[in-house]
């Protein structure tokens, strides 16, 4: 099995792993690697490890850390980029296809030329292709993506006032239901509930387990229960704190622990 790490490549933070070599790396250092893509900048965001991989499976080898040099030329495919951007959008426009440019990106070496989009349908962009293709004589691949992966790229700031999290540490997303909003006593008002993606924020999942491990087998609310303070009705159950909500009689609320309760 070889020693590999996780290499974050290009703006979608595609993860792909990578043959360390003899040399040590450690976490966000910055690294050019060969990918079956070609040549590549990436961030190291898993530590080195053993891992057995399919046969067919393509593993990438890391050539060196970032030098000055490599920086000032990434700098450089930014410029390259911004360039390629404006072809791109005007020859989607010259073609009248249905689909929503989110952003190109070269590979390191700029052989390669990455056009990201989302749609709502299926798209032939053959001969969009072929035309990319001879105005900028470099290889093209079409990458279609969902609205999160969008919002991943593109970034902007939540309701809660913070970046967001797809942009900053999330590297998977995972499955996020309305039942999660009303198992930890939200509003169940989708527009208040979605993030800027307009899907359900991410964060609904973070506390969820929190919420459904303590309400498993605490009593639900309206349920007459036993307290060391006496005979009460539950009103609340607050999660967070840990603790149960009952009321001993009129204006008379307390604060109970699951395992004072019966």
């Amino acid at each position: 099995m070889p020693m590999v790490v996780g290499v974050l490549v290009r703006r979608i933070k595609d993860k792909v792993y990578a043959q360390t070599g003899q040399y040590d790396y450690a976490l966000n250092d910055k690294v050019i690697l060969e990918t079956e893509h070609g040549t590549e900048f990436g961030t190291v965001c898993e530590k080195e490890k053993h891992i057995e991989f399919p046969k067919d499976e393509y593993i990438g080898k890391i050539l060196r850390k970032a030098t000055e040099n490599d920086l000032i030329r990434l700098q450089n495919n930014e410029v390259k980029t911004a360039q390629a951007r404006v072809i791109v959008s005007k020859k989607i426009q010259e073609h009248k296809l249905d689909m929503k440019l989110t952003c190109v990106q070269y590979t390191f070496d700029r052989t390669k030329l990455f056009i990201y989009y989302t749609s709502d349908t299926r798209v032939d962009f053959r001969e969009l292709i072929k035309d990319l293709a001879h105005s900028l004589k470099k290889r093209i691949q079409m990458v279609q993506i969902g609205v999160r992966d969008e919002s991943k790229i593109v970034g902007g700031v939540g309701t809660c006032g913070k970046c967001l999290c797809c942009q900053q540490f999330l590297k998977d997303f995972s499955s996020v239901t309305i039942d999660m909003a009303k198992y930890q006593d939200l509003s169940l008002n989708t527009s208040k509930l979605s993030g800027c993606c307009g899907r359900l924020m991410c964060c609904l999942a973070y506390e969820y387990e929190t919420y459904l491990n303590f309400k498993k087998d605490a009593p639900k609310v309206g349920t007459r229960v036993s307290t060391p303070d006496g005979e009460g009705t539950v009103t609340s159950i607050d999660c967070i704190k840990e603790v149960i909500n009952v009321t001993l009689g009129e204006n008379n609320i307390k604060a109970f622990k699951k395992s004072e309760i019966k």
